[in-house]
Formats: C-alpha cells, sequence, structure tokens
C-alpha cells in the first residue's frame, strides 16, 4: 500500500515517465506555432512552446522582439496556463482570441519551469527537482541553447526574458547567464533585456510592506500591525543570519497574520477578498495566482490542449503547480536577488521593472523599497527624475506612470493587481511595446 501511495503521488504531482532522450519538436499545420521538449539533465524534461506573431515586421530597422515568459510561483507557476492563456497569449481559456495578446508586439515563448511544473516532469522525484534559482537557470540555459542555436530565425531576434511573481527572480539569475553565455558563444542569440513583473526579488522588503500598506487602507488594525512586524523583525534577523529555511517558515506565520487580521484579503488584488476557502491552504499568497478559474484550467490544459500537443506523455497529469518543487526550493525562497540586478545593471543589460498598483504579494511599495538599496551608479539620476503619465488610445484617463534613466525602467500601472495584463491589458500591450522596441504599429 505505501508504495501504491508513492507511486500515485508521483502520478499527480509530477507524470513520472522512464524516458530516454530529447523528444523533438512538433509544429502548427501553418508553422505559427512550435513545441517540444529538451532534455536539460539526465531523465528531467522542460517543456517549450514558441509562438510566431503574424504581426511580424520584416525589414525593420529594429529586430523582431520575442519574450520569454516565466511564470511565477509557488517557484515555478505554469507559464503555459496562467502566462499564456490567462495573461498574454493568443487565446482565453475559453480559447476565444485575446485583443490584447502580446502577439501583436512580439514572438511569445513560455517555458514551464521548472522541471515538475505543468507540461515538464522529472523521471525521479526523489532527487531531481532543482534546490536553487541558480540550479534552475542551468537548465534554462540549457534549453535556450537547444532551441536558439539550431534556428535562424530565433538568432535574429531581440531575446526579452519576462519574469512574473517568483519568475523574477529566475529572469534576473537567467539574464546574467544567458548574458555570459553569448558573450562566449555558447547560446546563439542577442539579449534585448530582462523585465520584473510584480517580481519577488526581495521577499524582506515585500513582507515588512504588507501590514503597513494594509493599515493605510483601514485593512487591518494596530493589533494586526503590531503582530505582523514582530514576525517581520523575526524573519530579518533569521535572514540576516543566514537561516533561509526557518525565514520561510517565519514568512507563513506573517502570511497568517495578514490573512486573520484582513478578513483574507486578496494577496493578489488587495481591494478584493480571497474567500475563506484558502484560508487553510498554507502558502496561500502564491497560492491564490494558481486557483483562478482552477478547474477551467486543469480541464483545458488536461483536455484539448493536450490533445493538440500530442507530444505529452499520457502518464502525465498537467497540475498548475507542484509542492515538491516548491519544498526543495524552500531553501532559495526567501534569498533576495537584488545584486543580480545590480550586476545587470552594471553590464549594461537593459532591465525594466513594472507593478500593479493593488498587488499586495509583490506591492509597489516592496518594490520601490528594494529598489533604493541598488549599488548602481546610475541610481540617484533614476530616483530624481519625474515621472511621465500614460493613457490608453484616446481616453485621457491616467492608467499609470513611467520613468527611466539610462539602462533602469520603471512602470506604475494604476488599478492592476499582480498579473498585470489580466487586470489592464490595453496599457499592457502598450507598455511592452515600449520596452521591446516593437516594429509594430
Amino acid at each position: 500500500m505505501a508504495k501504491l501511495y508513492v507511486f500515485l503521488a508521483t502520478l499527480i504531482c509530477i507524470g513520472i515517465l522512464f524516458h530516454d532522450g530529447k523528444v523533438g519538436a512538433l509544429s502548427s499545420e501553418d508553422g505559427s506555432e512550435e513545441w517540444g521538449y529538451v532534455q536539460v539533465r539526465p531523465k528531467a524534461h522542460m517543456f517549450w512552446w514558441h509562438y510566431k506573431s503574424p504581426y511580424r515586421v520584416e525589414n525593420s530597422s529594429e529586430p523582431w522582439p520575442i519574450i520569454l515568459w516565466l511564470g511565477g510561483g509557488p517557484p515555478g507557476g505554469s507559464a503555459v496556463a496562467i502566462g499564456n492563456f490567462q495573461e498574454i497569449g493568443p487565446l482565453d481559456l475559453d480559447l476565444k482570441q485575446r485583443n490584447f495578446t502580446w502577439l501583436r508586439k512580439a514572438d511569445l515563448l513560455f517555458v514551464e519551469n521548472p522541471v515538475g511544473i505543468g507540461y515538464s516532469f522529472v523521471e525521479d522525484y526523489t532527487s531531481l527537482f532543482v534546490k536553487t534559482d541558480e540550479d534552475a537557470t542551468t537548465d534554462l540555459v540549457t534549453l535556450l541553447i537547444k532551441v536558439f542555436n539550431n534556428d535562424s530565425f530565433l538568432q535574429k531576434c531581440n531575446l526579452f526574458i519576462f519574469g512574473e511573481s517568483y519568475g523574477g527572480k529566475f529572469a534576473a539569475t537567467l539574464g546574467l547567464s544567458a548574458y555570459k553565455a553569448i558573450k562566449n558563444g555558447t547560446l546563439k542569440a542577442k539579449l534585448g533585456g530582462v523585465v520584473l513583473a510584480d517580481s519577488w526579488i526581495s521577499p524582506e522588503d515585500y513582507v515588512f510592506s504588507w501590514a503597513p500598506l494594509l493599515k493605510d487602507l483601514s485593512r487591518i488594525d494596530d493589533n494586526g500591525l503590531q503582530k505582523s512586524n514582530i514576525l517581520a523583525e523575526k524573519m530579518k534577523q533569521q535572514l540576516d543570519a543566514g537561516e533561509f529555511s526557518n525565514a520561510f517558515d517565519t514568512w507563513k506565520e506573517v502570511e497568517d497574520v495578514i490573512s486573520n487580521s484582513s478578513n483574507y484579503v486578496s494577496f493578489t488584488d488587495f481591494m478584493a477578498d480571497v474567500g475563506r476557502n484558502l484560508s487553510t491552504t498554507k502558502k496561500r499568497s502564491f497560492f491564490e495566482i494558481s486557483m483562478r478559474r482552477k478547474d477551467d484550467v486543469y480541464n483545458l490544459l488536461n483536455g484539448a490542449i493536450r490533445k493538440k500537443l500530442k507530444i505529452i506523455p499520457k502518464i502525465l497529469m498537467w497540475t498548475p503547480w507542484c509542492e515538491g518543487v516548491f519544498n526543495s526550493l524552500k531553501g532559495d525562497f526567501m534569498k533576495p536577488r537584488i545584486a543580480e540586478v545590480d550586476e545587470l545593471l552594471a553590464l549594461g543589460v537593459n532591465v525594466t521593472i513594472y507593478n500593479g498598483q493593488v498587488d499586495l504579494l509583490c506591492s509597489t511599495k516592496g518594490t520601490e523599497a528594494w529598489v533604493k538599496k541598488l549599488k548602481w551608479s546610475g541610481l540617484q539620476n533614476f530616483l530624481s527624475k519625474d515621472r511621465t503619465p500614460l493613457y490608453c488610445g484616446s481616453e485621457r484617463k491616467t492608467k499609470g506612470f513611467f520613468k527611466s534613466y539610462e539602462n533602469l525602467s520603471f512602470y506604475w500601472i494604476l488599478n492592476a493587481g499582480h498579473n498585470v495584463p489580466l487586470f489592464e491589458p490595453c496599457i499592457a500591450l502598450n507598455m511592452v511595446g515600449a520596452i521591446t522596441k516593437s516594429p509594430a504599429p
């Protein structure tokens, strides 16, 4: 019975499959889509899906952009489910055309990262999950080499690495590794920039922002503020001592206090309630991201999309996230990646940050706090710049703000939560066009 339980648990979580070598790519009949697996390590298989934009402009002075989209939490949310079908892909969850798909401005490359997430899988769930952000980055560079190096079409594009939520940490580390791989000739690509989308770059700054922000909004009272601040200080001491696993446990305690004191505010939209259905769920802030229309997502990815792709192993069941992957990354979860952002800026890599106004999990308040910790030489000039208001279409209602200095840019998107394109698709599309310098009109 114990062996049966282990087998079923593995099947549900990662779809255990014993398969040799690399699975080849398939494509749609018209050639506008391509997808496949790359064996990034022995018995570790990463899924990718490339959409070619029908709006591609030829003979432009600007290279056509391709966006690599990395999902968020719990560390490694499904890029196919959330990024593709809920945010920026050509079709929504009802398989209807999305008016504001980012294909209007760029090619899209969705990667199920780390292995064990979504359609990606490992053959041995006891030892093959990544344990650090750097491990995940190594796998991603291996995938990029396999996908880009034999494709002259992709090599001409500007590669923009977008990371949302925890995916922002992967984006920062991957940006550095990709830059170095391109420089030494291992990876045949052109790096256009790194984009941090409501990203979990500095857990400490985000956790410290939660209670004061909610107190100012009357969502928690002084008692909740005090309880949260006490735990946040405890967490900071653990982080300073390098006790990252203990800090992880304290972070969960802060979440409990915030949820209980606020009557279950949504971590992805602090103007909404998440409801009591998640009140007993650990790691609820990141779990929220995977819960949006979860039944529709599950049925779609294990039904029509699985049938279309034809390459997904029969024994693999798509799930929105994997407890095993989350637990394996526990030691890295609370580590900041501010230093990586600093290094990217020092190397001259374009770094763009964007944040939704009503996101609590990776709040704008927290993002502004870690940005001020950067050691980049241009920081003071960046901070002293005035912001430019943003509009969408003919409507003169303020949709956000923007400022930039040298290779650092920041977008404040009003009325948007944790998943900006989902909340404010029009201004998000304009923003991505500007970030990537897309030649598309």
